[in-house]
């Protein structure tokens, strides 16, 4: 059994619309190729079919993965994230001190983490040393770039 992860709907219906695209069209499209490889004759020396078998054990490894991750996911309930303290879900509006840059993040799982949608992490840096923080809290955290001190100005949903 792998590890619980909470998703919002949105994110669970992501999942659910990739494993299902990859069990219909995928499994066609690669069965499509691996017929197509065994028209053409000898499978001994026949690169394509071994491309395609190969293809074919990469999908039903993502497929099984997939399938894993949904059955572990757990739906989080929106309306009743507390917005007193950072947590899972929660909108965080923040400083950087150093250069008064403000921006705002969700923490979301690992799985819908996506830096160009403003959703990071909790298991990131910034995400772990946001976590349980109230408004007007400092962070410092360590980052690939060195030590970064954070204020949370608003925390929201």
């Amino acid at each position: 059994m792998g590890k619980l992860s909470y998703y919002t709907q949105e994110g669970l219906d992501r999942l659910k619309n990739e494993l299902q695209e990859l069990k219909t069209k995928g499994r066609a499209e690669i069965a499509r190729q691996i017929a197509e490889a065994r028209d053409k004759g000898d499978l001994s020396e026949n690169a394509e079919y071994d491309a395609a078998k190969d293809a074919q054990g990469l999908l039903e490894l993502k497929i099984a993965k997939l399938e894993e991750l949904i059955s572990n996911a757990r739906l989080i309930d929106e309306t009743n994230i507390d917005t007193s303290k950072v947590s899972i879900l929660s909108k965080v509006r923040i400083k950087n001190k150093k250069t008064n840059t403000v921006v705002t993040y969700t923490l979301v799982s690992e799985e819908e983490a996506n830096l160009k949608e403003g959703k990071i992490s909790i298991q990131s840096p910034i995400g772990k040393g946001l976590l349980g923080k109230t408004v007007g809290d400092s962070a410092t955290i360590q980052v690939p770039a060195g030590l970064v001190e954070l204020e949370i100005l608003d925390i929201s949903r």
